[in-house]
């Protein structure tokens, strides 16, 4: 009896201490990926600081070659900036995969922050990524869910006030927000947008201040994606 008893009050308590993950968040994390899915190309422009390429990535070619640098600052690319733009590829192409976002997220408690027929907002705190990690306890998630898709329209990352990563640095304000595309019979979800915004200073003087902006586009599906195994 004494053992049932122990056993009965720490599952009320487990109960009592997990938050239950909303239906309409948690099928639209069953299904998120943030990067691009398999068998897809597409054209991804980056801006920061006044210098900004444009790469197309291309899902018929092998995976070491499949990156093309299109054009650098508003131009066509110089043969030493092509070559030095496929070494510095082919090594960030053996680095791994892109973060898991979503097992970020901590769903141990959310906040339901607005609600409609089409759209519910959500708001968490965010796990460490890593060891080391000091940035995720200042931040917190806002999730966008489409409920007819069963979709994450978008990601924001914001911080809650001024922090200190680390010795000497200041961040007086960071966000970032991804935006993602609303599926169709044919075309899944795709990523859309990834705007970074950065205020902060380095040992009292030196301005951190700088903006990024990622904006993927001109996506085409790989026919050979369904094609029979080892054809």
């Amino acid at each position: 009896m004494r053992f049932s008893l122990i056993v009965l009050v720490w599952f009320v308590a487990a109960r009592l201490g997990r938050a239950d993950v909303p239906a309409e968040l948690a099928a639209a994390l069953q299904q998120f990926r943030s990067d691009v899915p398999r068998g897809w190309s597409f054209t991804q422009t980056t801006s920061a600081e006044g210098k900004s390429t444009v790469e197309r990535s291309d899902a018929t070619r092998p995976e070491f070659e499949r990156w093309t640098l299109l054009q650098k600052d508003g131009r066509p690319p110089t043969p030493d900036e092509t070559r030095a733009y496929a070494v510095g590829r082919s090594r960030r192409s053996r680095g791994g995969t892109a973060p898991k976002l979503a097992e970020q997220l901590d769903l141990s408690e959310i906040e339901r922050v607005a609600d409609d027929n089409q759209r519910a907002m959500f708001r968490c705190r965010l796990k460490p990524a890593e060891n080391g990690d000091q940035t995720a306890t200042y931040l917190r998630a806002i999730v966008v869910v489409h409920k007819p898709t069963h979709t994450i329209e978008s990601i924001e990352l914001r911080s809650t006030g001024p922090f200190s990563p680390t010795f000497g640095v200041k961040i007086t304000e960071l966000s970032t927000l991804m935006t993602y595309s609303l599926p169709s019979a044919e075309i899944p979800s795709l990523p859309q947008k990834v705007a970074t915004s950065v205020r902060g200073t380095a040992f009292w003087f030196k301005s951190l201040d700088a903006g990024l902006l990622v904006v993927f586009s001109d996506y085409a599906s790989d026919v050979k994606k369904n094609r029979p195994a080892g054809k």
